[in-house]
């Protein structure tokens, strides 16, 4: 334990790029932080840790925020590396493990560009493999660009945000207040707010009306469709996201332009997803919701019926509890469907989501398939020791007639082991001795695992044994790598 804490203190690459993002010399910040000069050289070549004291004079004299300022960041860029160089492309490459994390500590924008440039070359490489495919079935080809950027793009940024934003926050306690919304009867409220003050109603219109769209605006008209096939927390969500684009596109768009992202497809995503983090905390405000998550002890099924809300509404809503002095379990989440295609991730406990290809098999997630509508369970362990709790349930998003039939995923909310004694969900469960818990990983290029059954691909970096004479529970034999 020791040695983790102190590794995290080993900041810096971080406190370097503090002092020159202020253009200040070693003499100038060390003198502001009562240390000598030759000390902060030290820190900043990770040879001296930052001590609590000292992180203190980082925040009070330069105003950060200590939580983010000593989140390790430098192992997810390290599970990033990792996974990049998973990719066959690189499998004669003699890459170490020690070479990822030098590079993380070194260079940590480099090694960032790096994650970046081969994201890109992986959007292209699938647009080709799609178009490849088109070809050989003698479809009529029809060049697109990548999706799959922009959309990593906008998931980054939320991370980097910690899926929090205090000015949404405060923009949705504001219109509870301004509005004088009150529970029970949220829907009117907004439907009567959205009226006096922009002149807009709000229609429910028929399936066959609205096609395949649950909200449409009517710019001209100064009308809000929404669809019939919406639930009522569904209404209330679409109602909150629109009046976010009507009442708030200036707070929306001043965040996305701090965020410097690389295109137009970028942003609107951005904005998009700040939207929906608005109507979330309009259908829970945070106070609120945060007490009675810490009241239930995290009992969603209770959260969501106290809120109107869905379960996914909920769980999301979870995830975005990281307001300074007032936090809540810091979650993750991702939802998945029964192909393995991820369509929602948010890693606000440090939790390493692949970024490329599929994911563990043994992850609970995938097993919530098998029951729906039941909560499962998991102690589950990383390859490295680090440990999560998590639960995992489907969840259904109702189609638009026969011939669009409802959307089933799977929905996994983790947190480290640490904070499972919180949650409901963890009672009567061991969590002190960890020694039954399920062996996990990234995915299997990034596993080490020799004894996984249920591995779909051979390790990074070990050198595969083939022998038609020897069978094992996996079809891939490999030697240990150098070090194990």
């Amino acid at each position: 334990m020791a040695g983790a804490v102190e590794k995290k203190a080993m900041l810096g690459p971080k406190v370097r790029r503090l002092r020159r993002d202020h253009g200040l010399t070693q003499a100038q910040m060390a003198e502001q932080l009562g240390i000598s000069p030759s000390y902060l050289n030290l820190i900043e070549h990770n040879q001296r840790p930052v001590t609590v004291t000292l992180l203190l004079k980082l925040g009070q004299s330069f105003g950060v925020d200590l939580q983010a300022f000593a989140e390790d960041e430098e192992s997810r860029l390290v599970a990033g590396l990792r996974e990049v160089f998973a990719d066959p492309l690189f499998d004669g490459s003699d890459i170490k493990n020690q070479d990822f994390k030098e590079l993380a500590a070194v260079a940590p924008t480099l090694g960032q560009a790096v994650v970046t440039l081969y994201r890109a070359f992986r959007g292209q490489r699938d647009d080709f493999q799609a178009l490849t495919e088109r070809m050989a079935d003698r479809d009529k080809p029809a060049l697109t660009g990548s999706a799959a950027f922009p959309v990593d793009e906008a998931r980054d940024f939320f991370h980097a945000h910690h899926n929090h934003f205090p000015d949404l926050e405060d923009a949705a306690d504001a219109l509870w207040k301004d509005a004088k919304l009150e529970r029970g009867d949220l829907y009117s409220g907004l439907v009567a707010w959205l009226h006096a003050e922009h002149g807009v109603r709000v229609r429910l219109m028929p399936q066959e009306v609205m096609g395949y769209a649950v909200r449409r605006f009517d710019r001209h008209g100064r009308r809000i469709l929404l669809s019939e096939m919406l639930a009522p927390s569904g209404r209330i969500f679409q109602l909150a996201g629109q009046l976010a684009l009507l009442r708030h596109r200036d707070v929306l768009n001043a965040i996305v332009d701090g965020a410097a992202l690389s295109g137009d497809e970028s942003r609107r995503l951005a904005r998009i997803g700040l939207t929906n983090y608005f109507a979330g905390a309009v259908l829970m405000p945070y106070d609120r919701f945060l007490e009675g998550a810490r009241q239930v002890r995290y009992d969603i099924d209770v959260l969501r019926r106290r809120f109107d809300a869905s379960f996914e509404q909920v769980c999301h809503r979870l995830t975005t509890l990281q307001r300074p002095g007032a936090k809540g379990v810091p979650f993750f989440l991702i939802r998945v469907d029964s192909a393995g295609n991820v369509s929602k991730r948010f890693s606000g406990a440090g939790f390493h989501f692949a970024r490329f290809g599929g994911g563990c098999p043994r992850w609970i997630v995938y097993e919530a398939f098998r029951t729906p509508g039941k909560i499962h369970t998991q102690v589950a362990q990383m390859p490295d020791g680090t440990t999560y709790f998590s639960l995992a349930r489907t969840a259904v998003k109702a189609g638009g007639s026969h011939r669009s039939p409802p959307q089933h995923f799977a929905i996994a909310l983790g947190c480290d082991i640490a904070h499972a004694g919180l949650l409901t969900y963890a009672d009567g469960i061991d969590l002190e001795h960890t020694e039954a818990a399920t062996p996990i990983g990234v995915n299997c290029r990034l596993c080490p695992r020799h004894d996984c059954s249920q591995r779909a691909f051979p390790p990074l970096n070990h050198r595969l044994i083939v022998d038609e004479n020897l069978r094992g529970l996996s079809p891939y034999l490999f030697a240990p790598a150098p070090g194990e």
